[in-house]
């Protein structure tokens, strides 16, 4: 019998939720931002059952930063191009209840590893990436967090704000960290059109040396170019792309402040609790906010609210309502223009505000 034949065979009949799973599968393949912005479910998921066994697939390059498995979440690498990472996830398989965020294609994969109730989001396309779930659930009516929203796959009462002491740190390889106090600006992003521009962070890490703060440069892999386009003459040490992420977590974990735009870092560095500002452009500062669960957390947004051309509903091929975020590519989008529209003395003020106002 071919595998998805299989797969339906073994959906046949399941009917009745559980009401005390004793294993709980978190299945998805999403980035390392949207990964870390499943931390409300994990909290909800670790204080609804407090006895059961959770287990969620991550990214290979993930892994490391669970380590100490927060909120009890023991991960599985998983990586859908790669056949071990299927076995990985077959290996141990049998789970009571199985909650799919993101993409439904990943209801099949949990379905496959012997899941009695798999939980997801409406509405997704094609239609046949549901086809496994047993309860789709709607997406919320009202403007949240995406993190706030991905708890609500779960029934029961929000979980308690995030304390910095409940995600262990991780173990790292020594490299050498900055001396003294500093502030990360992190400069890389997922696409150019996420980038902020050169001037505007030389002229901020001028502003912040005034205020006394040191400054390093940060970025992902391949993005030390883009430092050297900022800082050519290497003013202030740099690195990007010389850390892995259980690094670069040590890194945020001593730093003073970090500047970022809307990427995966500036999600990591609300589990770390550095003091962060967050510049978005395409993104929404709503949707990839600190919402609820993050409320108390060190954490401010700069964007330019109802930028014309931030005008797009989809998010995971959902069409909602509320949500105004821009999708574009570089093909689509020849100019950044909703982070040139982000002004210095904006971002300035929200740090002077994280900072104390060193000056």
């Amino acid at each position: 019998m071919p595998r998805a034949l299989w797969v339906l065979a073994r959906c046949a009949g399941r009917r009745r939720p559980p009401r005390e799973p004793a294993r709980i599968l978190v299945a998805h393949n999403l980035l390392l931002g949207d990964t870390l912005m499943l931390t409300p479910l994990l909290a909800k998921l670790a204080a609804r059952f407090p006895g059961a066994s959770l287990v969620m697939t991550v990214s290979p390059a993930i892994a490391s930063l669970y380590a100490g498995q927060p909120y009890g979440v023991g991960v599985v690498p998983y990586d859908p191009r790669d056949s071990a990472g299927h076995f990985s996830v077959f290996r141990d398989s049998g789970y009571d209840l199985a909650v799919v965020p993101g993409d439904n294609r990943y209801s099949w994969l949990a379905a496959a590893a012997g899941s009695r109730w798999i939980v997801a989001f409406g509405g997704d396309r094609p239609a046949y990436k549901s086809w496994p779930v047993d309860e789709l659930r709607p997406y919320p009516a009202k403007p949240q967090a995406w993190g706030d929203m991905m708890a609500g796959l779960v029934d029961g009462t929000a979980p308690a704000q995030y304390r910095v002491s409940d995600w262990p740190d991780p173990p790292s390889r020594p490299f050498p960290a900055p001396k003294g106090r500093y502030g990360v600006l992190h400069v890389g992003a997922s696409t150019v059109l996420k980038q902020w521009e050169p001037g505007k962070w030389r002229a901020l890490a001028a502003a912040l040396g005034k205020r006394g703060l040191g400054v390093v440069w940060s970025g992902g892999r391949g993005e030390d170019r883009v430092v050297r386009e900022i800082d050519p003459e290497g003013r202030h040490p740099s690195y990007a792309g010389q850390l892995d992420l259980a690094q670069m977590w040590r890194l945020l974990k001593g730093a003073s402040l970090l500047v970022c735009p809307d990427t995966g870092i500036a999600h990591m560095g609300r589990i770390v609790g550095v003091p962060t500002v967050t510049l978005f452009g395409p993104g929404s500062a709503v949707l990839c906010g600190a919402g609820e669960f993050w409320r108390s957390s060190p954490y401010r947004s700069v964007t330019v609210e109802d930028f014309s051309c931030r005008d797009q509903r989809i998010l995971f091929k959902r069409d909602i309502p509320w949500v105004r975020r821009c999708g574009r590519g570089a093909g689509e989008c020849d100019r950044p223009l909703c982070m040139e529209a982000i002004a210095l003395e904006q971002v300035l003020v929200q740090c002077d505000g994280l900072l104390g106002n060193m000056s």
